[in-house]
């Protein structure tokens, strides 16, 4: 006898079809079978160890999270829930060119100290793997949900260049095809990078088409957070795609946004864009969360020069009062690269995390607001918290516009990805919200997508844009990643005032068969496992 019967679903099967009532049979972890119908039609109904009664709940494929910052995350916390108890099955890590492989005991540490605002130092974390199939591995042993992973370009660079602003030479550039090779050869799927990060910035579009090429020799995607998401995005946008159809290689825009006020209503130019290059034949995808606020970390905000040479570099920069005065010029007048070419407004800076327990006052206020209570101009608070903290707050950008955002998640290439910065004490809410905030509040209360168009955009499109052939839909034969959750309840819990809070209305989440949200709470199971490139 089968393990699992899913009883009078709605079956919202992740194709964009209509939704249709069925029973569905688990067993091995894949989906065994599934009859429509099956009371009205009364024929013998499947029996199996266990039942599920899913009556007024629809399943759906377990959602694809294109853009997670839980690279860390998923090894220090079991639980998890942050991600699960959203109905994510699969989480897509690496992200924005700078993470944890491949490294050698140099970079890791510098890695460690540039994105511990993404995700924490890692004081708790055995870092025993160096390379991305080692990472791989250590995912293996067991997480919540399952993960993939894209080599980060920024950490390949600071293996095979360091942290400097220059061309790669010759050997430099051979030494890095050769790491994204091997990391593609171990199972990632492709490779980010971070274009306003260093040391991921510091690349000309030469070096990075030759290492497309490379991904795609392998049947990979590139995914950039490209160089500007403010002034110059739409030309940032076209220098992604240009690249791409050079290199001969499949182009998935991250948390692809219009923000700031430059950009006010110009989602349809982008689109526009896009729509052309795919016309043409490009292989184009993207992601977007639905919210207006960015998230990154203070330090981003800085010029890339004063960035360069690491972390430690940047430290003595801002100690240093001419060129603090220097970097100040450039952020308030000028308009730093960080700050994608837009004099920073401190109003819309909100400290959303620190790492020095000293420092908690500031979150949860802009930095112009904890400036204002201490008397003194922004960038005194900012310089402060950067040094103090030593690189370490966390923020949100209070930039978007939701004109945009709508517009955007409409389009027919749009995939979720929540962009999830777990760590601080006042996170983004959408690294709690994303997926359920899609249904409850963009289906459901303003009807921007179907049901059926939004379960499509969190499971069979991402799936497609990841080659797997047995997951994002509900089909026969396919691995059981599946979620049932009440349409009419499901919604975020996550604020920016409360930004832990769990989402409503999904009371079961299946991994690789197993319950992993069962009635509403996190169970102990551990069925997650890296999802590697294959072919």
């Amino acid at each position: 006898m089968e393990e699992l019967v899913i009883r009078d679903a709605d079956v919202v099967d992740g194709s964009g079809a209509p939704s249709y009532r069925a029973d569905v049979v688990v067993d091995g972890g894949r989906i065994v079978s599934i009859v429509k119908e099956a009371a009205d039609a009364g024929c013998q109904r499947p029996k199996a160890r266990k039942e599920v009664d899913a009556e007024g709940l629809v399943l759906s494929p377990g959602f694809i999270d294109m853009h997670a910052h839980s690279d860390l995350a998923l090894l220090r916390d079991p639980d998890h829930s942050a991600k699960a108890a959203q109905g994510v099955t699969l989480e897509v890590l690496g992200q924005d060119g700078l993470s944890y492989a491949p490294v050698d005991d140099r970079t890791l540490e510098e890695v460690r100290r540039a994105i511990t605002g993404w995700n924490g130092y890692g004081d708790d974390i055995d870092f025993d793997w160096r390379s991305v199939g080692e990472y791989l591995d250590r995912l293996d042993r067991g997480i919540a949900v399952n993960a993939a992973y894209l080599i980060p370009q920024g950490t390949v660079r600071a293996l095979a260049v360091g942290w400097e602003d220059r061309e790669a030479t010759p050997q430099e550039l051979d030494r890095m095809r050769q790491l994204v090779a091997e990391g593609l050869e171990q199972g990632a799927v492709g490779m980010s990078s971070g274009l306003t990060y260093t040391p991921g910035m510091y690349a000309k579009d030469a070096e990075l088409t030759e290492l497309c090429r490379v991904v795609a020799s392998y049947g990979g995607y590139y995914c950039p957070h490209h160089r500007s998401y403010g002034a110059g995005a739409l030309q940032a946008y076209e220098e992604m795609v240009a690249l791409t159809r050079e290199a001969g290689c499949a182009l998935h825009l991250a948390h692809a946004t219009m923000n700031f006020g430059v950009n006010e209503g110009r989602a349809p130019e982008l689109l526009a864009l896009l729509d052309k290059a795919l016309a043409e034949g490009a292989d184009i995808s993207l992601d977007t969360y639905p919210y207006t606020p960015g998230s990154t970390t203070l330090a981003a905000m800085l010029p890339s020069w004063a960035s360069e040479g690491g972390p430690e570099a940047i430290l003595g920069r801002l100690a240093d009062e001419e060129s603090a005065a220097r970097i100040r010029h450039h952020m308030e007048v000028i308009g730093a690269d960080g700050c994608h070419g837009v004099p920073i407004e401190w109003d819309t800076i909100e400290i959303s995390g620190v790492t020095d327990p000293a420092l908690a006052d500031f979150v949860g206020r802009t930095v112009q607001e904890s400036a204002d209570l201490r008397g003194e101009e922004p960038w005194v608070t900012a310089r402060r918290l950067l040094l103090e903290d030593r690189l370490g707050p966390t923020i949100l950008q209070h930039v978007g516009h939701e004109e945009n955002v709508r517009t955007i998640m409409r389009h027919r290439v749009h995939t979720g990805g929540s962009d999830g910065i777990l760590q601080g004490g006042k996170p983004h809410p959408r690294a709690y919200g994303t997926f359920p905030h899609y249904l409850g509040r963009y289906v459901r209360e303003l009807g921007v997508l179907s049901l059926e168009e939004c379960v499509a955009h969190l499971t069979s499109r991402p799936a497609a844009r990841l080659r797997l052939p047995d997951r994002g839909l509900v089909r026969e034969g396919y691995r059981a990643d599946l979620v049932l959750f009440d349409p009419a309840t499901v919604a975020a819990g996550s604020t920016f005032d409360a930004p832990r809070v769990l989402p409503t209305g999904i009371p079961y989440v299946l991994v690789d068969g197993r319950f992993a949200i069962e009635d509403g709470r996190r169970t102990d199971v551990l069925a997650g496992r890296s999802i590697r490139r294959t072919g």
